[in-house]
């Protein structure tokens, strides 16, 4: 498909179901925690999309070349993609889905941040400013409300990392001529380069193995297969064909069903603030992709 300068129908619908999966994703890599060291959790699911992205590229004889002037970008990514996952699987230990959720998919705030100043044709308007406030309003609610049993300044932070590092994948994969690499090789990078890494940096976070049971395989599996494989690549095909910040700002959708989803099957008690600190990243998000009155008139 054609690069195009604006979401319609079709990319509505995948990004809505992409904001779907990676909602419940929360809660399984939560319950994942339960059985699994949680960075070891992250390395066995990157080696788990290795495997199955090869068997996948070979099946539909897709190229495993990569250009060489693409390679640093590949890298950068994959190394990113460590931190991210570090900080998510971490986050979501030490705190609740809720939570994390708020503070990780603010994801599109700190793109646009970045795209404003890297990217000619993404510039921040005054709507977009409004909606990076409101956003940034909703992360420092979340962030400074300190009660409840389950939160902690480094869950917070490790969050935070993770969500940095998802925009700064998400702008390098616009900038760098990894752009014109299909979207199968590009995630083959992340998950060739985070395995060793996340399973290198394992023990450091406790006993690789905790009361393992059949759900959390169940979990690793479908985290493996709709996530960090055939998730993933949707996500990068469908950044190859629409505008950047439009397709993250999709991910509103993710932290309130995320948050949802954990009070509904995880029995989490979700406070007032983090409610409203919801509502302002989910509205701020929405804002940033929203288009003016005229502009969507012509």
């Amino acid at each position: 498909m054609e690069r195009k300068s604006h979401i319609d129908t079709f990319g509505t619908v995948a990004l809505i179901a992409f904001s779907l999966n990676l909602g419940f994703n929360q809660v399984v890599v939560k319950v994942t925690g339960d059985g699994l060291n949680p960075v070891f959790a992250a390395g066995l699911r990157s080696v788990g999309a290795v495997v199955v992205l090869l068997i996948w590229m070979r099946l539909r004889g897709a190229s495993f070349s990569v250009p060489r002037r693409a390679w640093a970008g590949g890298v950068i990514t994959g190394l990113l993609f460590v931190i991210e996952f570090t900080g998510l699987f971490v986050a979501l230990d030490l705190s609740t889905v809720s939570r994390v959720s708020v503070i990780f998919y603010s994801m599109p705030v700190w793109l646009t941040l970045m795209a404003h100043w890297l990217l000619p044709s993404e510039r921040l308007t005054r709507l977009r400013l409004a909606g990076l406030g409101m956003a940034m309003a909703g992360v420092a609610l979340a962030l400074s409300d300190r009660s409840g049993g389950h939160v902690s300044w480094a869950g917070d932070i490790m969050a935070l990392m993770s969500a940095l590092s998802w925009a700064g994948i998400a702008l390098c994969l616009r900038i760098t001529p990894l752009s014109e690499v299909p979207p199968a090789p590009q995630l083959l990078f992340q998950v060739v380069i985070s395995a060793p890494i996340l399973l290198l940096l394992a023990p450091l976070f406790g006993p690789l193995v905790r009361e393992f049971e059949p759900v959390h395989l169940a979990a690793l599996i479908y985290q493996i297969f709709a996530v960090a494989s055939f998730g993933y690549l949707a996500w990068f095909w469908l950044l190859k064909i629409y505008p950047t910040s439009s397709v993250a700002s999709f991910s509103f959708l993710s932290p309130v069903i995320a948050v949802l989803l954990g009070w509904l099957l995880l029995s989490e008690q979700v406070a007032l603030s983090v409610w409203g600190a919801l509502f302002l990243v989910a509205a701020g998000i929405y804002l940033i992709n929203r288009k003016p009155r005229l502009q969507a008139a012509e």
